[in-house]
Order: structure tokens, then C-alpha cells, then sequence
């Protein structure tokens, strides 16, 4: 990762609505969140919840999707540990055994 978009993906996180907003949708996995509902668990304005999505798509952090009349919201893991890999590449001098654990990379949900 370049350091201008290690810059800018900080940036964008460095909000504290931005910054609950990338982190449950991570949490929620790679099946993300429909618009809706994560505005219902941020408990913010629309207008605001989208403000606060352009800066966090424009650093590529996040990216949705249409389905029909909904927008759903997904983390982009790619860039997240990209940036984990950034901030950890020189850790305790590149060290093997102090590096961070394994990459995120989440499961799909099996629906039954």
C-alpha cells in the first residue's frame, strides 16, 4: 500500500460515526449490511450516514451493492488488511515472530 492511501483510508476513519460504521460492518461480515439497517445501529440522520459512506467508499474501505431497492454495504477486507499490512510491515524490525496474527478473512453465512 502507498502511504497516500494508507493516508486516506486513516483519514476517513479518523470520525468517530465513520469509524462505528466500518467496524460493524466488519463485524457483520462479507455479507455486509442493508443501508437501512446500519443506519438503525449508528442512529444517525440518512443524509449523514451517506456523507459519512462517500468518504469511506472514496478510500475504498467500503463498496455496496443494489439489490433491488436496496443498497447493501460491505467492508472491503482487501483494503483493511492492506492497511493492517501497512502499519505492521516494519514491526519490531521485521521480525517473523512478531508479526500480527493471520489476515482477516471472513466466511460467508450458510443459509438453510
Amino acid at each position: 500500500m502507498e502511504t497516500q492511501t494508507a493516508l486516506k483510508s486513516l483519514t476517513a476513519l479518523s470520525h468517530d460515526s465513520r469509524l462505528a460504521a466500518f467496524r460493524i460492518l466488519v463485524q457483520a461480515g462479507p455479507d455486509g449490511l442493508p443501508v437501512g439497517e446500519l443506519r438503525e445501529r449508528l442512529d444517525i440522520p440518512a443524509a449523514t450516514l451517506t456523507a459519512h459512506l462517500n468518504i469511506l467508499r472514496a478510500a475504498a474501505l467500503v463498496h455496496d451493492q443494489r439489490e433491488g431497492r436496496v443498497i447493501r454495504v460491505r467492508a472491503n477486507y482487501l483494503q483493511m488488511n492492506g492497511l493492517i499490512d501497512y502499519l505492521t510491515e516494519n514491526c519490531c524490525s521485521g521480525v517473523a515472530s512478531c508479526a500480527p496474527n493471520q489476515p482477516c478473512s471472513p466466511k460467508r453465512k450458510v443459509s438453510r
